[in-house]
């Protein structure tokens, strides 16, 4: 689920959810204090949940959430996030912060001045 810089300073994109960011085939980096709180999240022990649910990244740099077989995130059901108080910073910074070629075809997130996001708190800071 690639990387890249921030789209657009003079817009924020507001998630509504849409789930298509997570129906994208790709690696969804999970790092050691994610993976420590999703299990907990869900109720399992870190190393069962490393062995249920990651596997290698493809740059082997450390752990991808596993995909079902038709791509989407194992943690999608339906069109809900089951992690989501909990979702990786990946997760969270879509579009914003990364994004893939193509995201703005398949992706319903709206376009919201910056300034105006700001005001609104829509805006996390860094």
């Amino acid at each position: 689920m690639g990387s890249g810089m921030e789209i657009d300073s003079d817009t924020w994109y507001q998630c509504d959810r849409c789930t298509a960011c997570c129906k994208w085939p790709g690696d969804v980096r999970v790092e050691d204090d994610e993976i420590e709180s999703i299990a907990a999240f869900v109720g399992m022990g870190t190393q069962a949940f490393i062995e249920q649910y990651t596997r290698l990244r493809t740059n082997r740099s450390g752990l991808s959430l596993i995909e079902k077989e038709n791509h989407e995130c194992i943690m999608l059901d339906g069109n809900a996030c089951r992690i989501n108080p909990v979702k990786p910073e990946q997760c969270r910074g879509f579009p914003n912060k990364w994004n893939f070629p193509g995201w703005q075809q398949v992706c319903a997130a709206k376009a919201v001045p910056m300034a105006k996001a700001r005001a609104m708190g829509l805006v996390p800071e860094d």
